[in-house]
């Protein structure tokens, strides 16, 4: 994709994920943010960036240990969110609207870059990764949680694919979730990278009530019914029924999704 390609796609994103409301998705993701914060393990007073921040969630958890935080995101929405929630734990956390892909930050600022299911979404993966290494302390961390091709996670993205395919030439982000994409995008710039697969659960009160919840608040989801007719919005919330049922755990009728991610902990060259 050439730069002008990137920048369409990342201007449609933008808007993608200031639809519906990201919060009510990323509660499943706070047991991943605290795995990764305790794996990383920023000490009280380090600088931590929370890259592709959404709501907010990990740059919370980072805070809580007393670090110097900041949050970035794309999207003005998350970033309004992120601010009242830090707001109403009285968490001082410095939060931006900015790209993963041109952080406006200098270099060698922050010792640990945390991102959770965020800065894999950014369109131009190989400059949101060399983002990463540039705003990164020399023999600073950079933390992630990321989708993996298989398990729950492939199968929804696949399945949303399936409805409204990706623009041409864009790589998926469950590169991120693999040994080989992170060594292709990281490897060259990082002393040392350790990743191990790691499960979170998702909590509903039935596989029909976890459609709904993406049906109403998750941008992707949204957009998707958005953009077929209703017998194929039919199918797809049929089709993400599936999915769910396909890994839930719960026999009572509720939903517990189990997710399996890559966690990864690279130190930075």
């Amino acid at each position: 994709m050439t730069n002008s390609d990137y920048t369409e796609v990342t201007k449609s994103q933008k808007e993608t994920w200031d639809s519906g409301d990201f919060n009510e998705i990323a509660r499943q993701n706070v047991v991943m943010a605290e795995a990764l914060c305790e794996a990383v393990d920023p000490h009280p007073g380090q600088s931590v960036l929370d890259v592709a921040c959404g709501s907010g969630t990990v740059a919370l958890v980072a805070e809580r240990r007393y670090c110097e935080v900041t949050g970035i995101d794309y999207a003005p929405g998350l970033i309004e969110r992120s601010k009242t929630r830090a707001r109403a734990n009285g968490q001082p956390i410095d939060f931006h609207v900015g790209d993963a892909q041109d952080m406006p930050f200098p270099d060698d600022q922050f010792d640990v870059v945390l991102s959770v299911y965020g800065v894999q979404f950014a369109p131009d993966q190989e400059q949101a990764a060399s983002e990463l290494h540039r705003v990164c302390k020399p023999s600073g961390t950079i933390g992630l949680a990321s989708p993996i091709p298989e398990g729950w996670s492939g199968d929804w993205f696949a399945t949303h694919a399936e409805y409204v395919a990706p623009p041409p030439g864009l790589r998926s982000p469950l590169r991120w979730g693999t040994d080989e994409g992170l060594d292709e995008l990281l490897g060259a710039g990082t002393r040392s990278i350790e990743s191990e697969r790691r499960t979170a659960l998702q909590y509903y009160r039935s596989v029909g009530h976890a459609v709904d919840v993406f049906s109403t608040y998750f941008g992707p989801t949204i957009r998707a019914l958005e953009t077929i007719d209703s017998k194929d919005q039919e199918r797809l919330r049929s089709d993400l029924e599936d999915v769910f049922d396909r890994y839930n755990r719960a026999t009572d009728g509720t939903a517990i999704v189990e997710n399996q991610y890559l966690q990864t902990t690279a130190i930075n060259g």
